[in-house]
């Protein structure tokens, strides 16, 4: 179960990081601004480090592993629905387009951050599918500091930004 785990999500990463660069060049090729480029590295060593403590942590399957892996998998479609609702402007880093409007159709009908929704309880749910208990606390609670600390409050400045069409993009962190 956990060779299979490890395969899915290497696979699925590497699959968005190339459809991430894909709609980056078409991003700004339409003029986009990109905000936060110094925290993004951030993003690359708390996703390998958990993937890495899941790894190592890994135990025999729980008995609850099943219910882990359904909520995994309802991120997972919570994530994609995310990603197809905001086609050429999804990206992993903060691109946003001048004088364009945040979008609201789909998941952001309901609410703001779907996809940081969505990896939030990838973060738990993947440890937990193979019984790595700290790895899911530690990954959470780091994630939901760099989210709620840094990575939220650069993208409301970004959209701020866009929809008020400012000639020129503050510093972001």
């Amino acid at each position: 179960m956990t060779a299979a785990l490890l395969g899915v999500l290497v696979v699925q990463r590497a699959l968005e990081l190339r459809l991430a660069k894909r709609n980056e060049a078409w991003a700004r090729a339409q003029g986009a601004r990109e905000f936060g480029a110094r925290h993004y590295p951030a993003f690359f060593v708390l996703h390998g480090g958990w993937m890495l403590g899941w790894l190592y942590e890994a135990e025999a399957l729980p008995p609850s592993w099943w219910v882990w892996a359904a909520v995994f998998a309802a991120a997972q479609g919570l994530r994609y629905w995310a990603i197809g609702t905001l086609g050429p402007r999804w990206n992993t880093r903060v691109l946003v387009l001048p004088g364009r409007a945040p979008i609201v159709a789909g998941p952001y009908r309901f609410i703001p951050h779907p996809n940081y929704v969505a990896v939030a309880l990838e973060l738990a749910a993947v440890p937990l599918v193979v019984g790595a208990t700290w790895t899911a606390l530690v990954a959470s609670v780091l994630n939901a500091a760099l989210l709620l600390g840094v990575r939220i409050p650069c993208e409301v400045r970004a959209l701020r930004w866009a929809t008020e069409a400012t000639p020129a993009a503050p510093e972001a962190a």
